[in-house]
Formats: structure tokens, C-alpha cells, sequence
């Protein structure tokens, strides 16, 4: 006779998202950015008479980071 109930299920699930899913989200949200991104590279550009140091696509890449990984934590 069998014990079913002291059968133990050994499998375990990832907690790390899809990559490709992943990479998805990420290329959306980056596209996203990158115009605002722009715009307030160029206003800091004018404003302070010099251009920032972390160009558009820097800062729109940044924010993608930050932001994609917020998504599958939740």
C-alpha cells in the first residue's frame, strides 16, 4: 500500500522572470521614455547653458531599468 500523503513535491518554481518577456517589457517602456527623456535633457541643456552629462538615451535606458523589474516584482 501506498502513502500519498507523506508524498513530498520536490519541484520548485523560478522566481525570475521570462528573459524574453522581459526584454519585451523593456524595450516598451524604454521607448516610452526616451522622448521625455529628450525633453528634459534639452530644457537642462538650455537652463544650465551646458549639456548634462547623461545624455537621452542614458537617462531613458536608466529609467527603463529601474522601471521594467518593478513590473514582474509586483
Amino acid at each position: 500500500m501506498t502513502d500519498i500523503a507523506n508524498h513530498v513535491h520536490t519541484e520548485t518554481r523560478s522566481h525570475k522572470p521570462p528573459r524574453t518577456e522581459f526584454m519585451v517589457y523593456f524595450a516598451i517602456i524604454f521607448a516610452a521614455t526616451l522622448p521625455l527623456a529628450c525633453l528634459t535633457w534639452a530644457l537642462a541643456a538650455i537652463k544650465g547653458g551646458h549639456l548634462p552629462a547623461k545624455g537621452p538615451v542614458a537617462r531613458a535606458w536608466t529609467q527603463a531599468r529601474i522601471i521594467t523589474p518593478m513590473i514582474f516584482a509586483a
